[in-house]
Order: C-alpha cells, then sequence, then structure tokens
C-alpha cells in the first residue's frame, strides 16, 4: 500500500451499518445520488453527440440541448458532491496536506474539521435559498425554454439542488464526527 493511502484508507469509506446505521444510510443515499449523475453524464454526451450529429450531417438539430446541457451539469454537481464529500474527494491540495499529516495528523483532522464545517455551513445557505425557489418552481409551473417552441419544468432541476445541497450538509456534518472520532482514537 502507498504512503498516502494507507492511513485514510479507514476513513475515506462509509462503515458498515452495524458499525454506523446512520453513516451507513446517508452513503448509501450519496451513492445512489452519485451513480444518477454519473448517468446523466453519460445521458448528456449521448445528446450532445446525437445533436453535433443532426445539426452537421443532417441540418437537423436538436432543439433545446444547450438549456438542457445547462441545467443539467448543475444538477450533476449536487448529485454527485455528497459522495465526493464522504470519500475526502474533493479538490484540495493533496501534497499539502500529506505534508501536514506527516508533521502532525492532528492537525490534518482539525483543518478536514474546519473544512467540513465550512462546507455545511455554505451547502445549509444553498438550501435555504434554493427551497423557496423550489416550491415556487413546483406551484406555478415554471418552466425554461420558448413558450410553443420547446419547453421544460425547472422544479426537477431545482429539486435536485436542495436534495443535493441537504445532502452535501449531512455529509459534512458526518465527515466532523467521524473526524473528531478518529482524533480521540489517536490519543
Amino acid at each position: 500500500m502507498s504512503d498516502d493511502s494507507s492511513a485514510d484508507t479507514q476513513d475515506q469509506f462509509v462503515p458498515a451499518f452495524a458499525e454506523a446505521p446512520f453513516g451507513a444510510a446517508l452513503g448509501g443515499v450519496a451513492a445512489a445520488m452519485s451513480a444518477v449523475g454519473t448517468a446523466s453524464i453519460g445521458a448528456l454526451m449521448l445528446l450532445i453527440v446525437a445533436d453535433v450529429i443532426g445539426r452537421n450531417l443532417l441540418d437537423m438539430p436538436i432543439t433545446g440541448v444547450s438549456e438542457i446541457a445547462a441545467r443539467t451539469v448543475v444538477a450533476i454537481v449536487f448529485l454527485q458532491v455528497p459522495a465526493a464529500i464522504l470519500q475526502r474527494r474533493l479538490t484540495r491540495a493533496d501534497f499539502l496536506v500529506r505534508r501536514i499529516g506527516r508533521a502532525s495528523p492532528a492537525a490534518v483532522s482539525v483543518l478536514e474539521i474546519l473544512f467540513c464545517i465550512t462546507g455545511a455551513v455554505v451547502f445549509a445557505l444553498i438550501v435555504w435559498a434554493s427551497w423557496p425557489k423550489f416550491g415556487s418552481a413546483w406551484t406555478t409551473a415554471e418552466f425554461f425554454g420558448v413558450q410553443g417552441v420547446w419547453t421544460i419544468p425547472t422544479w426537477p432541476f431545482r429539486g435536485i439542488t436542495v436534495l443535493g445541497a441537504a445532502t452535501a450538509t449531512l455529509a459534512a456534518l458526518y465527515r466532523v464526527t467521524r473526524e473528531f472520532e478518529t482524533m480521540k482514537a489517536a490519543q
């Protein structure tokens, strides 16, 4: 096992249900959301390729591809970020974290706790700001596109933002508890 994977292997993955039921359930939800996000990437790629072929070879573009792509990319991010948080795979300067970890593993845990608390606050604020927009989109049948040409409802995309941000908030808070447990075990 490499130097940087051996120390973090136990903390990167969601525990067994018997060990931590909430963590396992949260990990299952995050994994399912991530799988939907991954499938969405494939579907979006196929849609874009079909549009390019239709536009350039058949002179028949697919209406609404740019609108779908714009909304889908945001949805994919919110579908996949909870799993990234739980698995400690969000973008970070790993070289710096490893260097700090060699000097003081506790310092890395403190950094991770601060990072996760900040993330939980940010994602909670996203839920707080997005929930009214989701409710409004649901009740008013808000759509995007050009009426009479092509439209799609906005509520599924707004709902994914709320669900993803709420799950990311829980994932970040769960990571905080895991880091505290790691710090206690090291003492």
